[in-house]
C-alpha cells in the first residue's frame, strides 16, 4: 500500500487512487482488482489463496470432475489420421510398423513367414527386437482397395469417438491413455503369443479394450449413456462384418486387458486410490511385458 497525504492509493497500481480495502488482508485495491466476496471485496493473492485450500471436485474414479474437452479422445483420432495420410503417400510404411511377431525378409523385402533358415534372409518382428511393433500396428490401417478400405478406419475412429469421449471425462485423461494404450499392447500380446506369424494392423484391438472399459465404468457408476444392448449389437455386427479380414487374437486381447485395467481403476480402495490404481497399471504392463519375453526366449 502507498500512501500519498490523505489519499491512498492500489498496491498493485500506485498511480489509482482509491479507498476500497481488502475484506481479508485490508489492503486498498482499485476497482480492477476488486474481486466480490460473500462480505466486502477481496485482492487477486487473497483469491488465489483461497482458491488453494478449496478441495478440487473429482468423480469416483479419482479424475477431476466437470472437464467437459477429451482432449486425448480427439487426439488419438486425429494421430490415426495423420497416419493414414502418411499411409497413402507411402504404403511402405505399413510392413515395417505393422504388428508381427516373427518373420523373414531379404533385400529385396520379399518374405517368409515362418521358421525356416533361407540364404540372405533375415530375422524381423516383436520376437527379434522390433518391439515397436507392439504398439505402432495400432495406429495403422488398410488402404483403399484393401480387404477392409476406408471401412476399417472409418468403424474404429467411430468406436474410439463414441466410447473414448464418456471415458476419458470419468477417468480423466492420463487413466483413460493408460486404458488405451494397454489395450492396444494387450491386442499385440496376445496375438505375437499365440500367432507370432500374423500380420495385423487397426485400432480395433483397442476400440474392443475400450468398450470393456465402458461396460465396467457404466456398472459401477449405474448409468448407461449409451444403451448397452445396442453397443453390444453394434460389436457383434463388426465382428460379423469384419470376420475373415481381422485378428480375433487381437481383439481378444485388448478386451481382456481393457477390462482387467478398467476394473482396477474402477474398484481401487478410497483410501489409496491413486496408489493402487497404478499398481494395476504398472502389474499389467510386467505381465505383457513378461508374456512377450517368455514367447521371444521360449
Amino acid at each position: 500500500m502507498e500512501t500519498v497525504g490523505a489519499e491512498t492509493t492500489c498496491y498493485r497500481h500506485p498511480r489509482r487512487e482509491t479507498y476500497v480495502r481488502c475484506s481479508r488482508c485490508d489492503r486498498f485495491i482499485c476497482s480492477d482488482c476488486m474481486r466480490a466476496a460473500p462480505v466486502g471485496q477481496r485482492c487477486p493473492e487473497c483469491v488465489k489463496g483461497e482458491n488453494r485450500t478449496i478441495r478440487q471436485a473429482r468423480t469416483i474414479f479419482g479424475a477431476p470432475a466437470g472437464v467437459t474437452t477429451a482432449y486425448v479422445t480427439y487426439s488419438i483420432i486425429a494421430i490415426n489420421l495423420l497416419v493414414y495420410l502418411v499411409e497413402l503417400l507411402r504404403p511402405a510404411i505399413i510392413e515395417r510398423f505393422d504388428t508381427l511377431g516373427t518373420a523373414l525378409v531379404d533385400s529385396a523385402g520379399h518374405y517368409y513367414i515362418d521358421d525356416g533358415a533361407y540364404p540372405g534372409y533375415h530375422q524381423i518382428g516383436v520376437l527379434h527386437g522390433e518391439v515397436w511393433r507392439l504398439l505402432t500396428g495400432a495406429f495403422l490401417h488398410e488402404l483403399p482397395g484393401g480387404g477392409f478400405g476406408l471401412t476399417h478406419i472409418a468403424f474404429n475412429l467411430m468406436w474410439i469417438f463414441t466410447l473414448g469421449v464418456f471415458l476419458e471425462r470419468e477417468l480423466g485423461w492420463a487413466r483413460f491413455l493408460a486404458v488405451y494404450l494397454l489395450a492396444a499392447l494387450g491386442s499385440s500380446v496376445l496375438e505375437v503369443v499365440l500367432d507370432p506369424h500374423q500380420r495385423s494392423i487397426g485400432a480395433s484391438g483397442a476400440g474392443f479394450g475400450l468398450a470393456a472399459a465402458y461396460f465396467v465404468v457404466t456398472r459401477k457408476l449405474h448409468h448407461y449413456p449409451i444403451d448397452r444392448n445396442r453397443l453390444m449389437l453394434s460389436f457383434v455386427l463388426w465382428l460379423v462384418l469384419a470376420a475373415g479380414f481381422t485378428s480375433w487374437q487381437g481383439h481378444l486381447g485388448g478386451l481382456l486387458t481393457g477390462a482387467v485395467v478398467a476394473l482396477g481403476i474402477a474398484y481401487a480402495p478410497k483410501k489409496h486410490q491413486t496408489q493402487a490404481q497404478l499398481i494395476v497399471l504398472a502389474v499389467v504392463t510386467l505381465v505383457l511385458i513378461a508374456a512377450i519375453a517368455a514367447k521371444a526366449t521360449g
